[in-house]
């Protein structure tokens, strides 16, 4: 119970309470005629004068009821209070003080713990001195009671709710930054790396082969292409600001056809094979996406770690129920400890388990490394 008390009273204000803005002025503008109205037309008002004047002066506290919500309060508790003393212990009770409500409500919903805390026993003091005095008989002192009670569970309700919501959103962030830097990673990493290969085989050849050293600035200017037009292609995606997108745009740009891309031989000697098999045709796109992805980091990687290898093999095959992709290489293990994996795996683990699959790597079983994932066919990404 003590810890209990202890975090509610450590509790922080929401963050970002809204400042005064065009309704509150419109519910104040409300307010203040319909106090006069009630000062004119109520014909069992005692202290008709003082009760319309006291009610119409309290209305601008709802003006800095979020972000003063404490004092807004105290200054109408204080001020309900003593008036009685003005009035030989009458009360100044106009139906229009219920907008006082919002303020008892705005402290549960804005204020700190600490403030919270302090407002109630505030309240508390003050109907326990309404009772003590005879201005308030049991009866009302229950009803009064009743109704603050409503107006703090509220504000709490609301507070909680939107601190959920918060979580939840911050939670969606979270995911979506993800996810945008394993698309990042796999876009610029893998052209980036192509590039530098590349370059670092036309240096090697650029004295004795020059036509060697003109071939790998054709691919380089090849690779940076490609890479800003993949570039471009997210950045159109995360600015679009059509509420209804259409699929074609949010739709994954790399498939099950583009892994012939990834065959060749490169400058250094090695040698990326391709070979597919089973029904691939009608795999959903997230899938073929992920397949593609998870090859084409696969790739990079071996080009990148893969000491003194000279193949690579990438192996897909589909069944009825699922799609199985496999990357090898013949080099050397060195550089690639799988204690401590990089982004590059990272990411490839984050794709197949948010599709439902797998994605291990690891030594081979005779030498080099080589990745393994394993999706449902009919995944969709969760």
């Amino acid at each position: 119970m003590h810890g209990l008390m202890r975090s509610v009273w450590k509790e922080p204000p929401p963050p970002g309470p809204p400042a005064r803005v065009g309704r509150d002025w419109a519910l104040v503008g409300v307010l203040v005629p319909v106090a006069v109205l009630e000062g004119l037309l109520r014909p069992d008002l005692p202290w008709r004068v003082l009760a319309v004047t006291v009610t119409v002066a309290l209305v601008p506290t709802l003006l800095w009821r979020r972000t003063r919500p404490l004092p807004m309060l105290a200054t109408v508790f204080g001020v309900t209070s003593l008036v009685p003393l003005l009035t030989g212990g009458a009360p100044l009770e106009t139906y229009t003080q219920a907008y006082l409500l919002l303020l008892v409500y705005a402290l549960f919903r804005w204020g700190s713990g600490r403030a919270a805390v302090t407002g109630l026993a505030l309240m508390l003091v003050s109907l326990g001195l309404s009772i003590a005095v005879g201005r308030v008989g049991p009866a009302d002192a229950v009803a009064a009671g009743a109704v603050l009670v409503a107006a703090i569970a509220l504000g709490t309700a609301f507070r909680y709710r939107s601190r959920a919501r918060q979580r939840e959103l911050d939670q969606v962030k979270l995911l979506e930054r993800e996810q945008l830097a394993r698309e990042l990673h796999d876009t610029v990493a893998h052209h980036v790396s192509a590039m530098a290969i590349r370059a670092q085989a036309g240096l090697a050849t650029a004295a004795s082969r020059p036509d060697s050293a003109t071939e790998a600035l054709r691919v380089i200017e090849a690779e940076a292409a490609r890479a800003l037009a993949e570039m471009n292609a997210m950045v159109r995606v995360l600015r679009r600001t059509d509420p209804t997108p259409r699929p074609v745009d949010l739709a994954p740009g790399r498939g099950i056809g583009d892994l012939q891309r990834l065959a060749g031989r490169d400058p250094s000697g090695l040698t990326v094979d391709v070979a597919l098999s089973g029904d691939l045709d009608d795999l959903p796109p997230a899938v073929a996406a992920a397949i593609y992805r998870v090859a084409q980091e696969s790739v990079t990687n071996a080009r990148r770690h893969a000491r003194h290898a000279t193949r690579v093999e990438v192996r897909v095959a589909a069944d009825a129920t699922s799609v199985r992709l496999s990357v090898s290489d013949d080099g050397e293990d060195a550089g690639r400890p799988s204690a401590s994996p990089g982004h590059g795996l990272v990411g490839m683990t984050e794709r197949a388990g948010l599709l439902g699959g797998t994605c291990v790597a690891g030594p081979g079983p005779d030498r080099g490394w080589t990745v393994t994932a394993v999706l449902p066919r009919a995944a969709t990404a969760t």
